[in-house]
């Protein structure tokens, strides 16, 4: 099992039994390959998409989503001895707090001499709920499909779908859509932040649009 494999909709085998075999490796120290690592790997463009909607232009300046999801990903392998959960639901909350953790930790250390001002504007309560806010954004993307009918531990577990599906499309459609149907910015904010002129944004975000709809319609492999 590669560890850079896509996400599928159908597990080699259960979520707990997954969850097992990752927690004995854990334990062995078998973090670099193997089932924790496969593990993790399913939820990195999940993690990419929620920190994504945490760094406005400030926060961008200093770090990127990717340097943030690495270090979320590397405690993660670090203390997954420490997990006690038997259900993704229970992981994603696990790797979410984690992925808070580590933002507090980025602005400690980049805004050292503001870090007062920057944790009132970004307390780590705020982040949570954020965060909790850009899962649902995201889980209920599609307007035609409505909101899901499920409970909100099943709604996040449609986000790590769509935020697979969103890791295939082009760097700039997947921009446009995190920062209008996530980030809830206008189509000036986005112009203004991807240097564009607001009818070429609203154009780009349209086929953006079209393009998410018809991957995330095509058959899970």
């Amino acid at each position: 099992m590669s560890s850079q494999r896509e996400r599928s909709s159908e597990l080699p085998v259960s979520m707990p039994q997954l969850l097992e075999l990752a927690r004995e490796a854990a334990i062995e120290r078998d973090a670099d390959s193997g089932p924790l690592g496969d593990l993790l790997q399913l939820y990195r463009n999940y993690l990419t998409v929620l920190a994504t909607t945490q760094l406005d232009q400030p926060l961008r300046r200093r770090m990127n989503p990717s340097d943030l999801v690495q270090e979320t990903m590397l405690a993660a392998h670090r203390d997954f001895d420490r997990f006690r959960g038997s259900s993704e639901p229970e992981l994603l909350c696990w790797l979410r707090q984690i992925l808070m953790n580590c933002l507090r930790d980025a602005i400690d250390t980049h805004f050292k001499a503001q870090k007062r001002d920057m944790r009132r504007e970004i307390s780590i309560e705020a982040v949570s709920a954020q965060l909790d806010e850009s899962v649902c954004q995201l889980a209920n993307v599609f307007a035609d499909r409505g909101p899901s009918p499920s409970e909100p531990a099943r709604r996040r577990e449609r986000a790590v779908e769509l935020a697979d599906q969103l890791a295939k499309l082009r760097p700039e459609y997947r921009d446009v859509i995190v920062l209008r149907n996530l980030q809830g910015l206008s189509f000036n904010e986005i112009a203004e932040r991807l240097d564009r002129r607001p009818g070429t944004v609203r154009m780009l975000w349209l086929r953006a649009m079209d393009k998410f709809k018809k991957t995330c319609a095509q058959p899970q492999a």
